[in-house]
């Protein structure tokens, strides 16, 4: 495809300034795709993985479309709304749309839990042109009258995966209830799995699918690598990595809210500055700590998976996955902190013995395998070495052990176990 400017796509020239102004010229692929369509307005499914842009390729159209609509949001109303499943990448979504629609008249706001209703509520009596919120919260403030959806004309699902995953499911119907028929709704997603694509169907007319080649899983400007470490010396390899002043800005992620509380307070106790970011936090401490880190008065930011997606700060020099997460996509999503906008960046996993199968779906996952840089890869047994494969003698399969049954009390026999479950099942 050849190289196309934002000029090319149809953007107005306020918009075009502002992109001047942050030194963006060139459309990312699916931001190529997608505003063309959107300014026509078609209904569009964008499926790109995290880092890929998708903010600008559905806030600059959006943006122009409602600057050339002339119309005046009523009290307590919104022209268009924004769905994300974090607070982190709420409020980014509505910084990046404030900062582009400066010179358009246009009002945004963010609406998410973790802070008082009050002072979003007084903003939303005013009537906003664009709604940037959490599920969660819209369908508070809708319990209360404080905002009504009966105004919007455009509707818009950011990451609607993580969203389904996180459990919002049933509030995402329940604004799509409130929200009118006729409507131009645009639905983006870094997977397409069954529940999402059902989502779609049910909200979206005739849409375009719209898809970045999965070439782009993992940005080959990502250097992935991997140490094979035991969990107790996970915390020590940490340290000596981080002796390094390469590693100018880090993200750390681990699998649990205690988790990142430990690391960052070993790293704090070891003369390192680093933040600790996850869902235990409330809002106000949230984004303390992501401005500490984006500002540089913080090296490390340790963050849980909850909070990957909404992670917007630039020259992330490194991403290191503390632990490894239960999910492949996520570690997609993860390192996907570096190397944004075409700069270059390093992903360092660290795996023990417990986590190698993780290992072997994230590396089918992206198609790649990651570089051994220390450590030896655990030994994998077959089913022929596994002991449970072999009887007393060493063939044949083994002879249950029915005595241990009984001392956990379970029956021997497989019909005893059958009744046992249905006396429970009945008794639930």
């Amino acid at each position: 495809m050849t190289n196309r400017s934002f000029r090319d796509l149809g953007l107005s020239e306020p918009l075009l300034r502002a992109l001047d102004a942050q030194n963006l010229t060139t459309p990312t692929p699916i931001q190529s795709d997608t505003i063309p369509l959107i300014l026509a307005g078609k209904d569009v499914m964008g499926i790109a993985q995290t880092g890929t842009g998708k903010t600008a390729a559905f806030g600059l159209p959006l943006l122009q479309l409602l600057a050339a609509e002339r119309k005046v949001a009523f009290r307590r109303c919104t022209r268009a709304l924004i769905l994300a499943p974090t607070r982190e990448l709420a409020l980014q979504i509505e910084a990046n749309l404030y900062r582009w629609a400066r010179g358009l008249g246009l009002a945004t706001c963010a609406i998410v839990g973790g802070v008082a209703r009050r002072p979003q509520a007084t903003k939303l009596a005013r009537g906003m042109d664009i709604v940037v919120g959490t599920p969660g919260r819209i369908v508070d403030l809708m319990s209360t009258d404080e905002v009504k959806l009966g105004q919007v004309s455009h509707f818009v699902l950011d990451e609607a995966d993580r969203m389904l995953d996180l459990g919002f499911a049933r509030d995402i119907r329940r604004i799509a209830a409130a929200v009118p028929r006729e409507r131009h709704t645009l639905l983006f997603s870094a997977t397409m799995p069954h529940d999402v694509v059902h989502l779609a169907e049910a909200l979206l007319r005739d849409p375009v699918r719209v898809e970045v080649s999965r070439d782009a899983v993992t940005p080959a400007q990502i250097d992935q690598q991997v140490y094979f470490v035991p969990g107790h010396e996970k915390r020590a390899l940490l340290n000596r990595i981080l002796e390094d002043e390469a590693l100018a800005r880090v993200i750390v992620f681990t699998r649990t809210k205690h988790g990142a509380n430990r690391v960052a307070e070993h790293l704090a106790r070891d003369g390192t500055e680093a933040e600790a970011l996850h869902g235990n936090k409330s809002q106000a401490a949230r984004q303390r700590s992501l401005d500490r880190f984006r500002q540089g008065r913080a090296r490390v930011l340790v963050a849980t998976d909850i909070a990957a997606r909404g992670i917007d700060v630039s020259n992330v020099t490194h991403v290191i996955n503390f632990d490894l997460p239960d999910v492949a996509e996520s570690y997609v999503h993860r390192i996907g902190r570096t190397a944004r906008a075409g700069a270059s960046g390093v992903a360092i996993s660290f795996c023990d013995a417990s986590e190698a199968g993780m290992l072997r779906q994230i590396e089918r996952h992206t198609g790649s395998r990651l570089s051994v840089v220390g450590g030896t890869p655990p030994v994998e047994r077959t089913s022929k070495d596994h002991p449970a494969a072999k009887g007393r003698n060493g063939r044949g399969r083994p002879q249950p052990d029915n005595n241990h049954r009984e001392q956990q009390g379970q029956p021997k026999s497989r019909r005893a176990r059958n009744g046992q479950r249905r006396r429970f099942q009945a008794a639930a």
